[in-house]
């Protein structure tokens, strides 16, 4: 973690709270990965003022951790060729929610109002479609992962941490989608589908 007294630790510090965490995660640039992918820690996205799903994610999971609260991430995982987006959890009066660096519409923050992790991710189901052909794409989810497990180096690296996310993305999943019924799902509608042309960062 930051020193204490250092202007990160001062800044995350006060993130102490899942909505002032989502608000901050909305107020960084997002990361086009214009120069090639990248996997940033902590300091890093606060340095170079930009962040994806997964380097928001540890920038959240970094507040959580000074406010008491335990750094706990899950993939969703999804068919190719859509993409993977990492979840925050965070639970509050035995409620489960998510907080998310996203560019788009959907796959954003979740309130407190879920009973299980399963519940909370179905609630990201119907808007997790590909923009031309409207097909659902979510196939299922990881158990939760404890970013305590790799010490600190995703919060204070300067190398891209590529075994965190090379295990997140190896992980198992639970799927989701009973097998029986994957035919009968419906393709998103070319109104649902507009809502992609919304971003947050051009």
């Amino acid at each position: 973690m930051f020193p204490k007294g250092s202007k990160e630790f001062v800044l995350l510090s006060k993130l102490n709270t899942p909505e002032k965490i989502q608000t901050f995660l909305e107020q960084i640039p997002f990361n086009h990965e214009k120069k090639g992918e990248t996997c940033m820690s902590v300091q890093r996205v606060l340095r170079e003022n930009k962040a994806h799903c997964l380097e928001g994610a540890f920038v959240a999971c970094a507040c959580l951790m000074l406010s008491g609260r335990k750094p706990i991430i899950v993939s969703l995982k999804v068919k190719h060729p859509d993409d993977d987006h990492i979840i925050i959890i965070f639970s509050q009066n035995g409620y489960y929610g998510a907080l998310s660096k996203t560019n788009h519409p959907v796959l954003r923050y979740r309130d407190p109002v879920y009973r299980s992790i399963r519940e909370l991710v179905m609630s990201y189901f119907h808007e997790y479609f590909l923009y031309g052909s409207g097909e659902k794409t979510l196939l299922g989810y990881t158990k939760p992962i404890n970013l305590k497990r790799y010490g600190t180096k995703w919060i204070t690296a300067e190398e891209d941490v590529w075994d965190i996310g090379g295990d997140i993305f190896k992980a198992p999943i639970m799927p989701i989608v009973p097998a029986k019924n994957k035919r009968s799902l419906r393709n998103a509608t070319p109104f649902e589908r507009k809502s992609l042309d919304v971003q947050e960062w051009k």
